[in-house]
């Protein structure tokens, strides 16, 4: 279930608060141009709705040119009527600027090469491109096959891609009748999130390049059935360069079948290039080992690390291993909080970002294992942290910003945007303003929850409130933008939202995280009831019109809380929740996650199978919406389905949306904007 993540990053301090972000002067024209998009009834609003949020860019790759001077950003944009989608590159200086856009065929993934002059990237026919820094003479690298990442070294004259390596026989092979659709399936893992098994690995391979063409390529990983990046995200930060070219450190799980699917035990392996010899950097511990990062000197890697196998929300910890003596070291030993994004500043300091306190923020330390120190400041998230010649940039995101590129002051803290990709949306539309707050809970806890209140906001007149239930269930709950759950159009409705940051989740320390495991229905629902009601007497929240809504372990949370809620809420809204945990261990594919969080398969009669919500459907009383993707193999869609159906039996109001091209989140933008509609078409009917 983890990773309903609203995937990461924030808002500076100074515009935490803002309606609108305070930024440069935006060309007339470009607003001109978005307001000529808008529909009369869009201008008349002058909020956020479905159709104004496919009209944003989303911020895709960031590179930082080695002397720190430019940034390169690819953006996004999507149409909602044709469904095609378009990305550019464009580049800005670090300090702030009018950006540049470097391409208008088509650009993603963009890497500086040849010391600044030069940037690769891929181009919209997915074919590796070389072009000069100011987007000049485009050119294709000759001797590329097909490709899915790549990453050419720092030193200039290799490069290594992963491309996937069919290794397995199909049943169409084995009985050479080629119009058949049947799988022969021996073993787990044949699904996995939201697609069947290709029969194919994602593979490294390695080549020489000469600035124009790549020769000699050579599959590192050859007859193995084994991938890197690891699936299911496919992440290329679990791979990396030395600084020399002379290795390469890859992530991967050399697990197959039950072992795959029970275990998290994944390795980090140095691979020598000239040798082909390699070391497992990472062997003897057994949970997730991933994303290495060379030091500027190349003697040393950082990496992440978790201890426990199975245990996929184990603390993040930063190892650092010796090459020479092979020895490692865990650099945060002490600190009690997750380490993502490493960044070497030079050969002692290492530079990260981490879930802190409801945000996430930039942190440092040394080699020498002397503290964690924190960098920045402000109710946003940041991310995806990038370094060169002592500058340093990241993105960063809110409840009211959507991704963009930051500078951070290394010295300072501070945090300073600097790319406005959808300033003309925001200078057309209202945005709520958000704030932090505290309440109690039953066993005396201090819970922080952030609270979005509607444009315009009145403290005189009441309003309708949302508990927002969040995902993971031991993931980050930020202020963060989404285009799913976008907390700006749930307010632009005219509802306060409150989301808490209840038992389970990341950023107050393991042990808040962990007191979720094996009790799915015991303190964390508390504190979600607890919140509700310290909402409820506020003087400008309706205590008959609450509702609750959530994915994943949200949409589970709804469902649970349907069988518990004493009346406090009046409509809930479930997408892709765990409705009985028995049917859903055997229809599952990462099975370690339920052998932690359940505390093992239904056959073992573990306790915490008393919470598992299809207990408890004879007190549903409540109206109830409940969606699903037919291609989620995480939560499967018959676990919706069963919602569905028990609350019909119990003629509860009750709406089933099933979407037959979607899996564990709606991305496409005309079934978006259908979700959208449903979602407050249901609030609207039991809310207002």
């Amino acid at each position: 279930m983890k990773r309903y993540l609203v995937p990461i990053i924030l808002l500076v301090i100074l515009f935490s608060f803002s309606c609108k972000p305070k930024t440069p002067a935006v060309k007339q024209e470009a607003l001109q141009q978005f307001n000529n998009q808008l529909t009369a009834e869009e201008k008349a609003g002058g909020v956020m709705t479905p159709e104004i949020m496919w009209k944003f860019g989303r911020l895709g790759s960031i590179a930082l040119s080695s002397d720190g001077s430019t940034v390169l950003y690819s953006v996004t944009e999507r149409d909602l009527v044709t469904e095609a989608s378009r990305t550019n590159i464009l580049s800005i200086p670090s300090a702030g600027g009018i950006p540049k856009q470097l391409t208008t065929e088509g650009g993603s993934s963009p890497q500086w090469i040849d010391n600044g002059k030069s940037i690769a990237y891929v181009n919209k026919d997915g074919k590796l491109m070389i072009m000069n820094a100011d987007g000049s003479a485009k050119q294709a690298v000759e001797g590329m096959g097909v490709f899915e990442i790549f990453n050419i070294s720092p030193s200039g004259n290799n490069i290594y891609f992963t491309r996937r390596v069919k290794l397995d026989q199909t049943a169409n092979e084995k009985y050479n009748f080629p119009k058949a659709k049947v799988r022969i399936i021996d073993d787990l893992m044949y699904r996995h999130w939201n697609y069947w098994s290709d029969y194919s690995y994602s593979h490294i391979f390695v080549a020489s390049f000469n600035g124009k063409s790549v020769s000699g390529e050579k599959d590192i990983m050859e007859g193995q059935k084994f991938e890197s990046p690891m699936s299911p995200y496919f992440d290329e930060g679990e791979i990396s360069w030395s600084p020399d070219g002379k290795y390469i450190a890859y992530t991967t799980k050399r697990l197959r079948g039950k072992e795959d699917a029970r275990s998290t035990n994944s390795d980090i392996f140095l691979y020598e290039t000239s040798s082909g010899k390699e070391v497992n950097i990472s062997e003897g511990n057994h949970g997730y080992d991933r994303y290495p990062v060379f030091s500027p000197d190349g003697t040393k890697i950082g990496y992440q690390s978790m201890e426990r196998d199975g245990y996929e929300s184990d603390l993040d910890r930063l190892f650092v291993y010796d090459i020479a003596s092979g020895k490692r070291t865990w650099i945060t030993k002490g600190w009690e909080f997750d380490v993502e994004s490493i960044n070497w500043t030079d050969e002692q300091n290492i530079y990260f970002v981490c879930a802190y306190l409801g945000t996430s923020q930039v942190f440092k330390t040394n080699i020498s294992g002397k503290g964690v120190d924190k960098v920045t400041e402000g109710k946003h998230e940041l991310g995806s942290l990038k370094f060169e010649s002592g500058k340093m940039v990241a993105s960063i995101m809110s409840f009211s910003l959507a991704q963009e590129v930051a500078m951070i002051d290394m010295n300072t803290g501070e945090v300073k945007q600097i790319s406005h990709i959808n300033q003309p949306i925001y200078e057309s539309i209202k945005m709520g303003k958000f704030e932090e707050k505290y309440t109690k809970t039953k066993d005396g806890k201090d819970l922080q929850m952030w609270v979005i209140y509607p444009p315009d906001f009145d403290p005189s007149k009441k309003y309708a409130a949302l508990l927002f239930c969040n995902g993971g269930p031991q993931s980050t709950l930020g202020p963060f933008w989404s285009y799913r759950w976008n907390m700006q159009m749930m307010a632009a409705k005219g509802y306060i939202v409150f989301a808490p940051n209840r038992r389970g989740v990341a950023g107050f320390g393991q042990a808040w995280k962990e007191e979720i495991s094996c009790d799915y229905g015991g303190k964390d629902m508390q504190d979600y009831l607890d919140a509700t009601d310290a909402m409820a007497k506020e003087p400008y929240v309706d205590a008959n019109r609450l509702g609750a809504v959530g994915a994943s372990y949200g949409g589970y949370s709804v469902f649970y809380l349907a069988g518990i809620h004493g009346g406090r809420f009046k409509a809930f809204i479930a997408h892709c929740g765990v409705f009985d945990f028995i049917s859903e261990y055997g229809s599952t594919e990462e099975l370690w996650f339920n052998d932690f969080d359940y505390g093992g398969p239904y056959w073992d009669r573990p306790k915490s199978y008393q919470y598992s919500p299809h207990l408890l459907v004879d007190s549903w009383d409540t109206p109830i919406l409940i969606i699903t993707g037919a291609n989620d193999f995480r939560i499967p869609y018959t676990q919706s389905m069963e919602a569905f159906t028990a609350a019909q039996l119990h003629n509860i109001p009750s709406r089933f949306l099933f979407f037959e091209d979607e899996f564990h989140f709606v991305l496409r933008p005309q079934n978006a904007v259908i979700w959208q509609n449903e979602f407050f078409s249901w609030l609207e009917t039991y809310l207002k």
